[in-house]
């Protein structure tokens, strides 16, 4: 005699499935390329107000204060590794690099601390609007509260 178990097999899903590719996921990469394009969207779209207003408010304060101080803003025009970098680092931060470069009238001051200093603000700037779109993402997903 045998005995049948009523056990369920945990299942992975391949990226090709159909249930990998459903709606869900979907609506999951909306969530994060908004929360990359306005910092805070992602979260503020699943009713996350206080994360939203943090990204929000953090990503902006970093993009206003680094270009007032005069922040090198990298661009598309890379010479080495560090500029490919610097630019991805700025994108991040979505909409924020094209205020950004509107409030860089007379370019970038590097020369004194404050410029050097601002320089990093921009770049945290893209990589915590970044970081924060992934977490909308996992969050759209299911994954992180």
């Amino acid at each position: 005699m045998s005995q049948e178990s009523n056990e369920t097999i945990p299942v992975e899903l391949s990226p090709g499935s159909a249930e990998a590719n459903s709606p869900s996921e979907g609506r999951a990469w909306g969530v994060a390329i908004a929360g990359w394009l306005v910092p805070g969207l992602g979260h503020a779209l699943q009713r996350m107000w206080g994360r939203a207003l943090a990204v929000f408010l953090t990503v902006g304060i970093l993009v206003v204060a680094g270009a007032s101080m005069r922040g090198n803003l990298f661009t598309s025009n890379v010479n080495d590794a560090f500029d490919t970098l610097g630019y991805l680092a700025d994108l991040g931060t979505g909409s924020f690099y094209f205020l950004a470069r509107s409030l860089e009238h007379d370019g970038a001051d590097v020369s004194r601390s404050g410029g050097d200093y601002a320089t990093r603000f921009l770049a945290t700037a893209g990589v915590l609007n970044l970081l924060a779109a992934l977490h909308a993402y996992e969050a759209a997903r299911g994954r992180k509260a």
